[in-house]
């Protein structure tokens, strides 16, 4: 449980908390100003089921989240703090950032800056890894959309390299398999992808962010490591993605291919990985630290509808008709997931 004290914002719909479904009202976009009011909506107006959401909100305070919010086709039903946190407490979104990453990679290859099967060298220049030159050439953009590089995620940890899974030290990536070869959840190439965007777009990857997606929806916070900011800024993207990278009416992800691609399986190893984003309802997934496998969706209890976006502290989804979905969880699967589904000698390939 001492992981669940990072989790920062929870943006979802529980299962038996709704009624039967009903005609879809229109998406409702926020004020861009933070000092203007974002329009709420009461759960008994919704006719959702109490009980089943006074025992989440106990779930989520007993298990250390900092915040919880849910949206009902974008206006406010549920908004929580704990343990201190308020509307206005920044927090890490963790891997939840690399749904973010993948989103404005969509936007750079939209805008001609890049394309995904551009290959990483051309904007990170030769050397970026220790592999040599003709084994590097072949890692692309999209490789590290996917976690199929191929670089080595199994080196031990050094007093000189303690987190060598975060290392972007040509040292650190060092080869392993041929890029496509092989899935592997690997840190260090997804965090290089910004980098590359930084390269083609001569802007700072905080100034593209700045430009392509945080002034147009009103989403504070900045990339620190990872992405910061306050739970409804992380609700403001959440609702982007379930209006398919459009806001209130204007497009900002208009290459609707790159986010179908996004959403859905990316590679055949893992089928529960788009690019960069978690997916749910598939009929396998692969899971770090070890890329074990394991039959069923990930995680194994939302609704088959949903898809998680992200891994590791915070997973979320968007694809749910009536709400956006964001769940919060661990970085192994829960207990008796492993044993249950665990797959001994073959690889994310059921059917």
């Amino acid at each position: 449980m001492a992981l669940l004290r990072r989790c920062f914002a929870v943006l979802l719909l529980l299962a038996g908390l709704v009624p039967a479904a009903r005609a879809q009202a229109p998406l409702y976009f926020p004020p861009r100003s933070f000092a203007q009011p974002w329009d709420t909506i009461a759960p008994a107006q919704l006719g959702w089921n109490q009980v089943a959401l006074d025992s989440a909100l106990a779930y989520v305070e007993r298990t250390n989240a900092r915040s919880f919010i849910v949206l009902h086709r974008g206006r406010i039903a549920v908004e929580r703090y704990f343990d201190g946190h308020t509307r206005d407490s920044v927090w890490m979104w963790a891997s939840a950032s690399k749904t973010l990453t993948a989103f404005l990679v969509g936007i750079a290859q939209q805008e001609g800056l890049l394309s995904i099967d551009d290959t990483t060298s051309r904007f990170l220049g030769t050397g970026w890894t220790s592999l040599p030159p003709a084994q590097e050439r072949l890692i692309t953009i999209r490789h590290q959309l996917t976690m199929t590089t191929g670089l080595n995620d199994t080196l031990a940890p050094t007093p000189q390299v303690p987190d060598p899974d975060n290392c972007l030290a040509p040292a650190c990536l060092q080869y392993l398999a041929p890029a496509g070869t092989r899935w592997a959840y690997h840190n260090a190439p997804y965090k290089l992808v910004q980098n590359v965007v930084a390269a083609a777009s001569g802007q700072s990857w905080q100034q593209f962010t700045q430009t392509r997606v945080k002034t147009a929806i009103g989403m504070g916070g900045g990339w620190f490591d990872t992405y910061i900011s306050r739970t409804r800024d992380m609700a403001r993207f959440g609702l982007l993605l379930l209006a398919r990278g459009t806001w209130n009416g204007t497009p900002l992800l208009t290459d609707t291919a790159y986010f179908g691609q996004m959403t859905r399986p990316s590679q055949t190893f893992n089928r529960a990985y788009g690019y960069l984003t978690w997916l749910n309802g598939q009929s396998s997934y692969m899971h770090r630290p070890d890329s074990s496998c394991f039959r069923g969706p990930w995680p194994p209890t939302p609704p088959p509808t949903s898809t998680p976006r992200s891994a590791k502290t915070i997973r979320k989804s968007t694809s749910c008709r009536v709400s956006g979905w964001w769940w919060c969880g661990r970085a192994k699967p829960p207990p008796g997931v492993c044993s249950a589904r665990r797959a001994s000698t073959m690889s994310c390939g059921f059917g």
